[in-house]
């Protein structure tokens, strides 16, 4: 199995591809171990022996024009409407969700937890021969605003990410990161209180975060931003540091942020991993180019899918606070899952 990542940055009109053709990639023990590294990153919620952080080395890298004419071919699924139910209606699925629900809310009701996120899966059988790449095309042409990745090795499996949350991009010494929380879908006119309040502690916590290495820092928000059919909450942070192991001390501290785990960060971290009934893999961790011409480029991995010989299984998530509805979460989840069930339906 060939070991390598694709990936489209947001309004980009080529892709690179990064090939490693010796060896495996490499396994880290701690993102601190990113500093000075080139290659690509793909890192699990929460690293292991199973699912550990690893670096694809780049011992080819190109870069081509986008054409829209390789993601054109006929998908093998056609009813859209029918395939994309199931994403809302399976019965198992909702069940384990629902118990899912009513242990982490009861957190949030006794004030244990401030925000925690809940995510899910969902499978969609497919035919024996996926083509990929073309999985690829089609995300980069549906979705020109998000960070578009196609990533494959032999620990991972077979991934495909159009995320719109940067972890962390930068050069060195100027970075930027962003609170992206709150989801609306598209055509809707105002932010409940609910999703105004989930941004906030993102952004707050974020904000500490940076506050730990920085002083000088400019932030620009909260703002609404399109990502395919829904609508989020975004606030970006741009701060200068000058180290030489600035890159694995920001990832450490940032990673996970409340956008995918919650507040208080290690206790919702622990309770996540212990109690959700799906675990969520390399699903709201990070990818991206690390050092690949000088800069690096880092996305949370949301709104992705894992391609399995038989089956796409598409992972989605949602942040929840004590006032949540179980049933609208559910279906926030199930909005979320379309960005990618749109590239394998249509």
């Amino acid at each position: 199995m060939k070991n390598f990542a694709i990936f489209r940055l947001p309004h980009a009109d080529t892709y690179t591809e990064i090939i490693q053709h010796k060896g495996e990639p490499r396994r880290l023990a701690s993102v601190g171990e990113l500093n000075g590294q080139k290659g690509f990153v793909v890192a699990p919620f929460s690293a292991t022996d199973d699912e550990p952080l690893l670096l694809i080395a780049p011992d080819e890298v190109k870069t081509s024009q986008l054409d829209t004419s390789l993601c054109k071919e006929e998908n093998d699924i056609h009813d859209e409407n029918e395939r994309s139910s199931s994403l809302l209606t399976d019965e198992n699925e909702r069940s384990y969700y629902s118990v899912d629900f009513q242990n982490f809310h009861s957190r949030l009701v006794s004030g244990e937890f401030k925000k925690i996120v809940l995510a899910r899966s969902a499978e969609v059988s497919h035919g024996d021969d996926v083509n990929t790449r073309r999985l690829f095309f089609k995300a980069c042409m549906s979705y020109p605003r998000m960070f578009v990745a196609l990533v494959s090795t032999k620990v991972t499996g077979t991934w495909l990410v159009a995320t719109p949350e940067i972890l962390l991009e930068g050069n060195g010494r100027d970075w930027h990161t962003m609170a992206l929380a709150g989801t609306m879908t598209l055509g809707k006119l105002n932010w409940s209180e609910k999703n105004i309040a989930e941004q906030a502690y993102v952004t707050t916590y974020i904000t500490e975060c940076i506050e730990r290495f920085t002083n000088n820092f400019q932030i620009e928000g909260p703002y609404s931003v399109r990502a395919g059919e829904l609508v989020h909450l975004r606030t970006d942070f741009h701060f200068s540091i000058i180290s030489d192991d600035a890159l694995g001390k920001i990832i450490a501290t940032l990673h996970p942020t409340p956008a995918v785990c919650g507040i208080p960060k290690r206790e919702t971290n622990d309770f996540i991993i212990a109690n959700e009934h799906r675990p969520r893999r390399y699903y709201s961790g990070f990818m991206g180019p690390l050092g690949i011409n000088g800069t690096t480029h880092l996305y949370v991995s949301l709104r992705c899918m894992e391609i399995l010989p038989h089956a796409y299984r598409l992972y989605a998530g949602g942040g929840i606070l004590a006032d949540s509805v179980e049933q609208q979460e559910w279906e926030e989840t199930a909005e979320k899952m379309k960005t990618m069930g749109k590239v394998i339906f249509q």
